[in-house]
C-alpha cells in the first residue's frame, strides 16, 4: 500500500518523481496513492508514449482522467490537453496516444451511485466569478463530493478554511503556496477532513481541486 491513511497529510512533488514500467510497455506512470499493486483504489501520473496503447480493460469502480499535455484517446475520441475525463463504473476502454501524452488517473474512486459519464474540454469552457479575484471552472459535483480548476492571479490570498471530507490537489502550472511550503507546477496535495490552511500564490496559477470525497474512505 501507499499514501492509503487519509488521515496523514501527503505531498508529492511529482516532478522529481521516477517513472515505474506499467505491465503494458511504452506506458509509466508515477503512483500517488496506491491500494494494491495492479489493483484496487490507485491515483497515479501517467504517461503513454507515442504509438503505446494499454489492452482493453473495465473500470470495476470507475476512472477519472485529467489530460496534462499532449493526446489521449480511446475508440470513442480523442482528448487533447486540459480534457477531463470521468469513465463511470463497469465502462470499458482501449486506451492510446497516437503522439505521446501525460495524465493524472484516479482509478476505482466512484461512489456506487455515481454513474455518468462526462467530457469536458475545460479549454473551451468558461470560467465562473469565485471568491475574490478567483475564477472556478466546475467539473463535476455528487453527494459531498466536487471537482473544479481553479484560476488565481498572481498576488491572490485565500482565506483561512477547513477542508470539509478533505482536500485532494494537483497544481497545473504556476506555484501555490501556503504557512506548511510551496508547491510548484505537478505537485499533488491530499490535506485530511478538517484540515487548515491560509494559501496563496506570487504568480498566475492553475489548480485541480477535489473536496469532499476523502470522507468515504474514513
Amino acid at each position: 500500500m501507499l499514501n492509503m491513511d487519509v488521515n496523514n497529510r501527503v505531498v508529492v512533488e511529482t516532478a522529481l518523481q521516477p517513472w515505474q514500467a506499467s505491465p503494458m510497455q511504452g506506458v509509466w506512470r508515477k503512483p500517488l496513492e496506491r491500494e494494491r499493486l495492479e489493483s484496487g483504489l490507485v491515483t497515479s501520473i501517467v504517461k503513454y508514449e507515442a504509438g503505446s496503447q494499454f489492452s482493453q480493460h473495465a473500470h470495476p469502480v470507475g476512472e477519472e482522467i485529467f489530460v496534462l499535455d499532449g493526446v489521449f484517446s480511446d475508440e470513442m475520441g480523442d482528448y487533447p490537453a486540459g480534457t477531463y475525463i470521468r469513465n463511470p463504473p463497469a465502462s470499458m476502454h482501449t486506451p492510446y496516444s497516437e503522439h505521446g501524452c501525460t495524465l493524472l488517473v484516479k482509478l476505482n474512486q466512484f461512489h456506487h451511485n455515481d454513474k455518468s459519464a462526462v467530457t469536458i474540454n475545460t479549454l473551451t469552457e468558461p470560467w465562473s466569478t469565485g471568491i475574490g479575484g478567483l475564477q472556478v471552472m466546475p467539473l463535476h459535483s455528487f453527494e459531498e463530493e466536487n471537482t473544479a480548476l481553479v484560476k488565481w492571479p498572481a498576488g491572490e490570498r485565500f482565506r483561512l478554511h477547513s477542508h470539509f471530507g478533505g482536500e485532494e490537489i494537483l497544481v497545473l502550472s504556476g506555484e501555490l503556496v501556503d504557512e506548511f511550503g510551496s508547491y510548484p507546477a505537478y505537485t499533488w496535495i491530499r490535506n485530511p477532513h478538517m484540515s487548515q490552511h491560509l494559501p496563496y500564490v506570487t504568480e498566475d496559477t492553475v489548480i485541480y481541486v477535489k473536496t469532499g470525497h476523502l470522507l468515504r474512505r474514513r
